[in-house]
């Protein structure tokens, strides 16, 4: 590579860079917030109410607490992790007041707390800082407060992050929505690459949007995750509570949505060996590439009216959904397509349960989407 393109290459990747830390900066304000505030908080209270000198571990207690997590704030996450770090302190308090300090000491203690830990519970956020924290009051000098002096400290900065958790939560609907949009552009562009390799008759390019459909599980899994975050935020916290239903919904949604990816998955398949073993007429190529380039701008809508925030909006581009998903329900008949082989028919069938789904995801019962395509002869089903 020329000293020039090394340069520009190196230019393109630091502003990428910048940018994505930039909107990890952004994203994570509000958690950077709770997690100042409730950590100095502790830190306070401990020292100034309590009385006692150099009160870390309140501040570490809250800090790992209420530490960023990929899916998001969970109120079971805070309080697992506060009585880990609770434990863990009032076992190397206990401990080191039998067995006094020392290297073999740690060792016993760190051995005794991971031990308990994994009889308490399994999460390994539980352990881990119930672990950590029993070792390091063991290594560390001894408290002057007395001997579980900073047991009660982790106690209080547990307190604080719970109390931040419930009283000043991120907004439950902000990560589902995020990882919604991620889902919603990829399943498109599956559509967009079936429909290309349709168009062009390319079984590789088939191939490819196949592999493409498989890699969205983890998005979808993302996604669920989040709902529970958010679902957990809007049950307990006052703040969100009047949210609950909105984000119900997008649950609703979500469940559909993963059903029609999956049966993106199965038409993807099938379609790369449609393409490399049967010829269809030109008609059909032309009317299946056609749906499934509509079916992608119709998920895209879908995708929008989801990850919207106003009501209004939200509604208007689940009718806008409805109407370009009905559009391509009614015309999914292999005949009136000009399918004349068994396999071309079979890319049809599969695509009418996707389209089903799609229709549930914008808010139609069953019985409505089904009737919404077109009967077949011969057939008693959608």
């Amino acid at each position: 590579m020329q000293p020039g393109n090394r340069a520009r290459a190196a230019a393109r990747a630091v502003r990428s860079r910048t940018r994505i830390g930039l909107t990890r900066v952004r994203t994570g304000l509000l958690q950077s917030f709770q997690i100042t505030v409730a950590s100095v908080g502790a830190y306070v209270i401990a020292e100034r109410l309590l009385g006692h000198s150099g009160p870390i571990f309140a501040a570490t207690a809250a800090l790992v607490a209420l530490g960023f997590a990929k899916d998001g704030l969970r109120y079971r996450r805070v309080l697992e992790v506060s009585i880990g770090c609770t434990l863990g302190i009032a076992v190397g308090d206990a401990l080191i007041h039998v067995l006094g300090a020392g290297v073999w000491q740690a060792g016993v203690v760190l051995m005794t707390s991971i031990l308990l830990a994994r009889f308490l519970d399994n999460g390994t956020l539980f352990t881990t800082q119930m672990g950590l924290q029993s070792v390091l009051v063991v290594l560390l000098p001894p408290s002057q407060d007395g001997v579980f002096a900073r047991s009660t400290d982790a106690v209080v900065g547990g307190l604080c992050a719970l109390a931040m958790a419930y009283f000043v939560p991120t907004d439950p609907r902000s990560q589902p929505r995020q990882g919604l949009r991620a889902l919603v552009d990829e399943f498109s562009g599956v559509l967009r690459e079936a429909s290309r390799a349709v168009d062009d008759y390319d079984a590789t390019a088939a191939w490819h949007a196949l592999v493409r459909a498989r890699q969205t599980q983890p998005l979808v899994d993302s996604v669920t995750s989040g709902l529970k975050s958010a679902l957990e935020i809007a049950t307990a916290s006052p703040l969100y509570r009047g949210r609950r239903a909105e984000i119900e919904g997008i649950a609703h949604s979500i469940r559909y949505l993963d059903l029609a990816v999956r049966n993106a998955r199965v038409l993807a398949r099938r379609l790369a060996s449609v393409l490399n073993h049967v010829t269809l007429s030109d008609e059909a190529v032309a009317a299946m590439s056609e749906a499934l380039e509509d079916l992608a701008d119709a998920v895209t809508t879908l995708g929008n009216a989801l990850a919207v925030a106003s009501p209004g909006s939200r509604e208007s581009y689940l009718r806008q959904a409805r109407n370009e998903l009905v559009n391509v329900a009614g015309r999914l008949d292999p005949g009136r397509m000009g399918v004349r082989t068994m396999e071309g028919e079979t890319l049809v069938l599969d695509m009418r349960p996707m389209v089903v789904d799609l229709l549930e995801a914008a808010g139609m019962t069953h019985d409505e989407a089904r009737a919404q395509l077109p009967r077949l002869e011969g057939w008693d089903r959608g």
